[in-house]
């Protein structure tokens, strides 16, 4: 049987397919959200505690290289094959690029679920990937942008504050900083209830997640059907990718899960955030139409287990 987190988006996108009158105030999504990274970010730290070496450099480094490489190498390829303009190809490629949390989350439950060992640094992989892919998406759109009428020139330095302070990007990061000076004892009295509370609040922010992937798909879009095959080849390509390097940078059989993951997946919390202030010429729709309401649960329900499956073939 799945993971019981996994069921309750299940739920969620029943409810919204049936056209429930279920909904989560978005006082209250907004909440989980908050604590959901919050909380991934502490375990991190809290993992990482006295235990950060330089060894972890060439592995972050390639991790964020992953991350920068894949809005490269889709930005061409959703604007030549997919047909989209050049404000949704760019904002598309940078959602891919990016990843998702919710995926890390449901990723880390099912390492827990099936014993897999991972390593302290699996946190961080979140953090580099998350950046790379919004700067490269945006300067790719600036790029090809600037002999436009009306082009309005945006220094680098505004697009790297766009996606530095980013609200999921300060809770991951900032999260990873306390978990990594307090540890695991010394900041019991908040850590372990936010520890202890992790699935429940990963529960009901699927169950969001669930709703909202649901009204994506109503009504189903059939003239996107490019963009949704997209939606469902990229994950399967990008997961194994994602084998195959924490195959070679020789990580754990849980690590690489969780790496395959966080490639294969695409955001639908920070990469919106960024791009919707920084290209409002994107559709944001078809941007969760894909990453949201396809890519999300393909990974959730799919995904995950497939590339645990790949892990014995690939390395």
């Amino acid at each position: 049987m799945p993971d019981i987190v996994v069921m309750f988006f299940v739920l969620g996108l029943f409810a919204g397919l049936v056209r429930s009158d279920l909904t989560i105030p978005k006082a209250m999504y907004d909440m989980l959200s908050l604590l959901l990274m919050l909380t991934i970010g502490l375990k991190g730290g809290m993992a990482l505690h006295g235990n950060i070496s330089w060894g972890l450099l060439p592995e972050m480094a390639t991790v964020m290289m992953i991350g920068a490489l894949i809005p490269l190498t889709f930005f061409p390829l959703l604007r030549k094959f997919i047909g989209l303009n050049l404000a949704d190809s760019a904002s598309i490629a940078a959602h891919y690029g990016s990843v998702s949390a919710g995926t890390f989350a449901v990723a880390l439950a099912y390492a827990q679920s099936k014993a897999l060992v991972v390593g302290a640094e699996i946190t961080l992989y979140l953090v580099m990937m998350e950046l790379p892919a919004i700067i490269v998406g945006l300067l790719l759109y600036r790029h090809h942008s600037a002999s436009l009428p009306n082009a309005q020139p945006v220094s680098v330095g505004a697009l790297w504050h766009e996606a530095l302070t980013n609200k999921g990007v300060i809770l991951l990061v900032g999260g990873v900083l306390i978990g990594l000076m307090y540890g695991s004892t010394e900041g019991a009295a908040v850590t372990d209830l936010l520890m202890g509370g992790f699935k429940a609040v990963l529960a009901l922010f699927l169950l969001e997640m669930g709703i909202t992937a649901a009204q994506t798909l109503r009504p189903f879009p059939v003239h996107q059907w490019r963009l949704m095959l997209f939606a469902l080849v990229a994950p399967l390509c990008l997961g194994t990718i994602g084998v195959l390097i924490g195959g070679l940078l020789g990580l754990s059989e849980g690590a690489i899960v969780i790496l395959a993951s966080l490639t294969a997946s695409a955001s639908y919390i920070a990469a919106p955030a960024a791009i919707k202030a920084a290209i409002p010429e994107a559709n944001i729709g078809l941007a969760m139409l894909s990453a949201l309401g396809l890519t999300f649960p393909f990974n959730v329900l799919i995904g995950i287990g497939v590339y645990h499956q790949l892990v014995p073939v690939l390395t």
